[in-house]
């Protein structure tokens, strides 16, 4: 089973972008750590008082429940919300993640967006990426465990900008809308209570189906790749 690390800017960013496949991958026994780089405060609705608890509930929701199976954890950077910049304290910051989790798939925002905090930890991921490799460079939080260099990094797709997501593969989350949908809803300042979200549990359920209906499935995510994906036979093909 993988090491999966899960990075967003803000709580409620992953489970967006694929709080369906986080619940698949932890219910088949992989081992997934959510890195949120802000407590996502202030917004109109929300504060860290209530924004931490949003959180801390929408991981519960997440959980696996089969046997075999580790909780899937969280962790929380604490930079400043709106105000992310691309550092190499930053960088080493999500590096130690790297490597105390000794993540072998690493998961963030695609490149392409208008919120700056996203593109921020972009660069900072990309790059954490290489810096977790790094010999005889000790990493903040990295509980010594030995330097790495993620196998794969993909891009999950929780943009601010008004485009058609361009994926180049798909994951089936048929089966776990439900708990993507609840987790989404736990985030109760971000959506239930701000006007300007309302129907937005609702039109992400659509947008799950219309990915799906590209597979012949309920539901599904997309995600961005630059290097080619390797298969050893055709039998994971969904079709």
């Amino acid at each position: 089973m993988a090491n999966i690390l899960v990075v967003g800017p803000h709580p409620d960013d992953q489970e967006i972008g694929m709080g369906g496949t986080i619940a698949r991958l932890a219910e088949q026994g992989h081992r997934v750590l959510i890195v949120d780089m802000t407590d996502g405060s202030p917004t109109p609705q929300g504060d860290r008082a209530t924004r931490l608890p949003e959180a801390a509930e929408a991981l519960r929701r997440l959980q696996p429940t089969g046997a075999n199976t580790t909780p899937i954890r969280r962790v929380l950077l604490d930079l400043p919300n709106r105000r992310v910049q691309h550092t190499i304290e930053a960088r080493h910051l999500v590096a130690g993640q790297i490597r105390a989790h000794q993540a072998t798939i690493v998961f963030c925002p695609h490149f392409l967006d208008a919120h700056p905090d996203h593109l921020a930890t972009t660069r900072i991921v990309e790059d954490a990426r290489f810096d977790a490799k790094l010999t005889k460079q000790p990493m903040p939080g990295d509980e010594g465990k030995p330097p790495l260099y993620p196998k794969w990094l993909f891009y999950y797709y929780c943009s601010h900008l008004r485009r058609v997501p361009d994926p180049t593969f798909l994951i089936d989350i048929t089966g776990f809308q439900d708990k993507k949908r609840a987790a989404i809803e736990a985030y109760r300042t971000q959506f239930e209570l701000n006007p300007l979200s309302k129907g937005f549990t609702d039109r992400m359920a659509q947008y799950d189906g219309f990915f799906g209906s590209r597979l012949g499935t309920a539901a599904a995510e997309p995600f961005f790749t630059h290097e080619p994906i390797g298969l050893g036979n055709l039998d994971g093909l969904v079709v």
